[in-house]
């Protein structure tokens, strides 16, 4: 069997109403989908990462860069691949662009794989469980949305049966860094702390006592600024404070981490297995955020996750982006030992809900069960793609 071709579809959904958190304003989501095909005519699909930049960008690097290391190989070599295209791009790769192509490429490889063993990929990799924790990702600003949108919100996420809900938080005008303000529309949506933590008390106020609360600060704030809310957010029980400070602070991660009695989380933002060594190693974070999308696919993250079970640390995968982020996202964790729970982004967004011809298998009680066909087990819905096709 050998590789006979490689596609990008990059397909971009806009939003009428945006979602903001501290640091950004989603004002249209995006995703650069993956298809490998064979000789034999099976054919892999995944996504590649593309947040942050134009899809072209990502696109580029696997049309032009990667797809000729990979035309006429054997597709099931994937470690082998994985680490041919990591070498061969290790002058201006190793992070960023390169891995978010690589990425792509890999969840593809590994859909192949499955469908050629007949087996679905958390089988595959020796499963540890067929379903996963799922909670509910919301909580965003959004103009109009004040606290009794907030409180319904939260309302809606404990009727359909979610055990653990997050929230944005962070966005105002002194974070002790001038991160959020470097970035788009930052006077958008603005609220001062005391704001917000009247937005935390009403969402734990909605969730109840027994239900999971967690925030995510999008990397703004400095360390100080880090240690002073998580104090204040204390009354409320957060179960753990995601991106408090930059991906690259790490020093700063661990100074938080250590001060505060609620977990620290992170950082989706931060890529690969050399990326989250330092985060472990260094007690910067308690619980594990890698992106499959981001972070290398399955290859890569599998071995952060074997590293983080060495130290006794759990993982809860990021998972803010398309279906077919979600789905492996669902593979990996329930195949690993060592997964808490993964997001599951209810922000309005046709491609999380019209990109696959499968629906999600949700219990009802905050658990999804894993798509049992072989590979990913999923399918895309053309009619979606043509849709919400761009360029």
């Amino acid at each position: 069997m050998q590789i006979v071709d490689i596609r990008t579809i990059p397909l971009t959904w806009n939003a009428t109403n945006p979602c903001m958190s501290a640091g950004t304003v989603s004002s249209s989501r995006s995703a650069l989908i993956v298809e490998i095909e064979t000789d034999t005519g099976l054919i892999g699909i995944g996504e590649a990462g593309a947040a942050g930049g134009p899809m072209i960008s990502t696109a580029t690097v696997i049309e032009h860069e990667l797809k000729p290391l990979l035309m006429g190989q054997d597709p099931l070599m994937i470690e082998r691949h994985w680490q041919t295209m990591f070498s061969r791009t290790r002058q201006h790769g190793r992070k960023g662009i390169v891995m978010h192509a690589m990425s792509g490429l890999d969840i593809a490889l590994w859909d192949i794989a499955g469908k050629v063993a007949g087996l679905p990929l958390y089988k595959l990799f020796g499963a540890y469980s067929d379903k996963v924790e799922v909670y509910a990702s919301g909580g965003f600003y959004q103009q109009g949305k004040g606290l009794a949108e907030l409180k319904a919100e939260t309302e809606s996420y404990v009727a359909r049966g979610f055990r653990a809900m997050k929230m944005k938080i962070g966005r105002y005008a002194f974070t002790g860094t001038n991160f959020r303000q470097l970035l788009n529309q930052p006077d958008l949506c603005m609220v001062t702390p005391e704001e917000d933590l009247q937005r935390v008390a009403t969402v734990r106020a909605a969730l109840g006592p027994d239900r999971r609360l967690m925030v995510d600060a999008n990397c703004v704030w400095s360390p100080e600024v880090a240690i002073a809310m998580g104090r204040k957010l204390e009354p409320y029980d957060v179960f753990w404070i995601e991106e408090p400070v930059a991906t690259d602070d790490i020093e700063g991660s661990a100074e938080v981490a250590a001060a505060l009695p609620a977990a620290i989380a992170g950082y989706e933002t931060e890529i690969g297995l050399y990326g989250y060594r330092e985060l472990i190693t260094r007690k910067a974070i308690d619980i594990g955020q890698p992106d499959l999308v981001w972070s290398g696919g399955f290859t890569e993250c599998r071995r952060i996750a074997a590293f983080a079970h060495a130290y006794n640390m759990m993982l809860s995968p990021h998972c803010f982006s398309s279906a077919l982020l979600f789905v492996p996202a669902l593979h990996f964790a329930a195949s690993i030992p060592n997964a808490l729970m993964i997001e599951w982004d209810q922000t309005p967004h046709a491609l999380r809900t019209e990109l696959l011809n499968e629906p999600f298998d949700y219990d009802g009680a905050g658990f999804m069960k894993v798509p049992n066909a072989p590979g990913l087990g999923v399918t895309l819905n053309r009619d979606c793609i043509d849709r919400y096709r761009v360029g």
